[in-house]
């Protein structure tokens, strides 16, 4: 499964920009207008679905004030163990997700959301991000505390009224239940395949996007 898995994103790639596939646009989306308060604590966890967790992984790896960031799946039934081939069926409620351990006196939730928004994620597009289609590539946040979903659910409502996207917004904010951290070769899969050809194609471009838009954010050495 991990072979055939590997080369069909190698058999996307090579579709190229005339495939009817295309790339999330990377935009610019609004400050927060409601955010975490300042509480002291020196940790904060987050955790994000938004298609294939490579990318989200590795934009969120070079955010400054990013502790680091694990790979797995989340969002469906506690009692049900899953693992990279099982969720490819799209019939667990599992999506692939991230686990980001931030500090949050150095970057806010909300500014995690910003960057989410911005060059990770088609807050537009249900069930599905770039060529990667099923439940478990849809986007969603999965919000931690009392706080965090407050912040999110202003946030969504933010950006739906911010006419950067014609679509309506259809990212969903759902209960993690158990994260389960994905198999190891997933952890740190851009860092590690750099010329891979779905890293490529639909990864590295989210990268280079989140330097040009948060200048000041990003860190060259990433988080792990």
């Amino acid at each position: 499964m991990r072979s055939l898995f590997f080369s069909l994103c190698l058999s996307v790639t090579a579709l190229g920009a005339g495939s009817a596939y295309a790339a999330e646009e990377a935009r610019l989306a609004p400050v927060p207008a409601v955010d975490e308060p300042a509480s002291g604590a020196r940790t904060a966890t987050a955790y994000f679905a938004g298609g294939c967790f490579w990318g989200v992984e590795g934009v969120f790896s070079h955010v400054k004030g990013v502790k680091s960031v694990v790979s797995g799946y989340g969002g469906g039934p506690p009692e049900l163990r899953v693992d990279y081939d099982r969720i490819g069926t799209g019939r667990t409620g599992y999506a692939e997700a991230v686990r980001v351990i931030y500090d949050p006196s150095q970057v806010s939730y909300g500014t995690l959301l910003r960057v989410f928004f911005s060059v990770i994620a088609d807050p537009t597009t249900l069930n599905y991000q770039g060529p990667d289609h099923g439940t478990q590539y849809r986007s969603a946040l999965f919000p931690q505390s009392a706080s965090q979903e407050k912040v999110a659910k202003a946030y969504l409502a933010q950006i739906g009224k911010s006419g950067l996207w014609r679509d309506p917004i259809v990212t969903k904010i759902e209960a993690v239940g158990r994260f389960q951290p994905a198999e190891d070769y997933h952890q740190d899969f851009m860092k590690h395949n750099p010329n891979h050809g779905y890293i490529r194609r639909w990864d590295a471009p989210k990268l280079v996007a989140f330097k040009a838009l948060f200048p000041k954010l990003y860190k060259n050495a990433p988080s792990t």
